[in-house]
């Protein structure tokens, strides 16, 4: 059976590339606002029994492209496909996984049963922010993972002669820098971190060595960048020769680009999971990859019932 992909409004290089590299285009749907912006969702051909995947980051403007997710999901079941498979390679209000002080939601499980509830039938994400957020829904649930196209990259920038290590912005982000550190046998050090408010942080103290390194900060995401600078303050201030960054999320909002623009780091690496904006486009520190030929291959693998934990073996 033919793949039907459609794609919201969220991410539409990247949708147009993973269509490209299935070899196949984008399934016609009508999206439009009306005066009150309302969301107003049209499928445009038959998808009568079909398997089809929605291809939505839920990135700014986060609640506009969430409904989008869920109002496309809600025309094509009306339209009595078979299933639907929400591909979210950037999974918004992940970082709300749980409850961090009384009285306060835990969205990601929140949105997690709107999506559910919406009618879809398995999600694919990458890089989640917190693994758990698997355990929130009660479908299949794939997480992919941007490492090996990070990795890849990474090898291409330093000579066999560059000491290089791999520095996770906090204790959550260990396993990730040995996971890296393991494909690109190389050391691994920690920045004790103590966030004091949302998008708040103030780095501490570092664990390990990097005097006369090449550092690498390796995180899921960069947001305001605040944690990403101090970073790379604090492993500058012990040593490291040269200092980079890599991030499978390039979230990028507020002072972020002004951040990365100001800073020590030589090159932040990011995919593109979420699109760049115009200003960050301009910054020649900030590189781009794409993740398109990893989406692509899981979804061909999810369509064809083959193995997608093999993707990463």
């Amino acid at each position: 059976m033919r793949l039907c992909l459609f794609a919201g409004n969220s991410n539409l290089p990247l949708a147009a590339k993973i269509a490209e590299t299935l070899g196949t285009s984008l399934s016609q749907a009508t999206l439009r606002r009306f005066s009150d912006g309302e969301i107003f969702v049209e499928i445009g051909e038959n998808v009568r029994g079909k398997d089809v995947y929605i291809l939505q980051s839920t990135c700014a403007p986060v609640n506009d492209n969430l409904m989008e997710l869920l109002i496309m999901t809600d025309a094509l079941k009306r339209a009595s496909v078979n299933s639907v498979t929400a591909v979210i390679p950037y999974y918004g209000y992940s970082r709300q996984d749980r409850k961090v002080a009384p009285r306060t939601p835990i969205t990601a499980k929140l949105v997690a049963d709107i999506i559910t509830s919406a009618g879809v039938s398995r999600v694919v994400a990458m890089d989640l922010h917190a693994g758990q957020i698997q355990g929130f829904f009660n479908i299949p649930f794939d997480n992919l993972y941007a490492l090996p196209v990070i990795v890849e990259h990474l090898n291409t920038m330093f000579t066999k002669n560059e000491e290089i290590v791999l520095v996770s912005p906090d204790a959550g982000g260990v396993e990730r820098a040995r996971a890296f550190a393991k494909r690109m046998n190389c050391s691994v050090a920690m920045i004790d971190k103590r966030r004091t408010g949302p998008n708040v942080a103030k780095a501490m103290h570092l664990i390990g060595n990097v005097d006369g390194m090449t550092a690498v900060i390796l995180d899921d995401m960069i947001d305001t960048a605040g944690t990403l600078v101090e970073a790379a303050d604090a492993v500058k201030k012990h040593g490291a020769k040269r200092v980079f960054a890599a991030a499978t999320h390039g979230v990028l909002s507020g002072p972020a680009v002004q951040r990365i623009r100001d800073s020590i780091l030589e090159q932040v690496i990011v995919t593109d999971t979420v699109p760049l904006s115009d200003e960050a486009r301009k910054v020649g520190k900030i590189h781009q990859l794409s993740v398109a030929g990893l989406l692509a291959e899981a979804i061909r693998r999810i369509h064809n019932y083959d193995s997608v934990s093999s993707l990463f073996s």
